[in-house]
Order: C-alpha cells, then structure tokens, then sequence
C-alpha cells in the first residue's frame, strides 16, 4: 500500500481536489486497494468544513464529488504515515519542511512535479479570485494526477517484482 497526501494552506480548495481527483481515477484503474489518498492543510483555518462551493461546484461538472471531505491540519503523525506528502505550492512546502524531520524530507515534493502539459510548479490558490480558477486547478490537478499516477504504477510493479524475486529467494533457501 502506497499512502499520498495532497497538501495546501486550508484544504478547502487545491488539496481536497486534488484528492477527489486522484481517487476517482485510482478507482478506474482499480489501484484503490493499493494506493490511499488523503489531504490536508498546513493552516487550521477550516478544520472540519467542506471544501468550498465553488471547488465543489467545479468539480461536481467534471463528476468528482467532494461533498464528504472535511478539512483537516497536517499532524504530526502524517509526517511519519504517509509514503508521499505533496504539497500545491512552495510556501506550503516550505512549512511542511519545518516541521518534518529531515530523515524525511525525501517523501516531500510538489505536486506539479508529475504534471505533463504545464510548466507551472505550482497550483495557484483560487480562493481569492474569480470562478475560472477553479477550473484551471482542475485542469492541473487533472495533469498532474495522470503523471503521479503513471510514477505509482510503476512504484507498484517495482514493489511487486522486488516481492516475486524474494520469495523466490526465499524457497530456494529452504528447499536447499
């Protein structure tokens, strides 16, 4: 099991979606027993709201459901559990690097690091701005989740290969 967390300030807005959008593609490819998504804010300024209206609203269009998510701050205990913590933007990278211990820092990395189609490194913050935002989030969340997907996959075949070849090993000991 490969556990990801999608990282931004409040999560209400980029990490929730990034999160829906990762799941429900996960789910097709039928990866979801094998890789668990979650996301969090590196702010406790929305612990326990929905994400907001207007993400839900463009990412219902696109037939992601957000409505259950319910914001949380990124815990220590996160820091420790998930395999890969990727954070929207590099103040919020920033943050998450103060706080990891640095034997950790190599699960830490930014999102748009897997996107194919942008240049961006970052996904802006529509918070503040018009609707259409929203939308350019779900076009790089969308990109960029293709791309960390094709990086699990291959994660998951190195894994399962790396498995065959130890038990194989492994019978060849006991069986002299």
């Amino acid at each position: 099991m490969i556990k990801v967390l999608f990282v931004c300030m409040g999560n209400i807005c980029r990490s929730p979606t990034a999160e829906g959008v990762v799941r429900q593609m996960l789910r097709r490819k039928e990866l979801d027993d094998r890789v668990e998504v979650d996301s969090a804010g590196t702010h406790g300024y929305h612990v326990g709201e929905a994400p907001d209206q207007r993400t839900q609203r463009a990412a219902a269009i696109r037939t992601y459901d957000l409505s259950d998510m319910r914001a949380r701050k990124v815990a220590a205990q996160d820091l420790d559990y998930f395999d890969l913590i990727l954070a929207m933007d590099h103040n919020n990278l920033s943050v998450l690097q103060r706080i990891c211990p640095p034997e950790k820092h190599d699960r830490l990395g930014l999102f748009m690091s897997y996107s194919k189609n942008f240049d961006d490194d970052e996904v802006p913050d529509p918070y503040y701005g018009l609707g259409h935002g929203f939308d350019l989030v779900l076009d790089m969340v969308e990109d960029a989740a293709d791309g960390l997907i094709e990086s699990l996959e291959q994660r998951l075949r190195a894994e399962a290969n790396a498995d065959s070849e130890q038990a194989l090993r492994n019978h060849h000991d006991s069986t002299g």
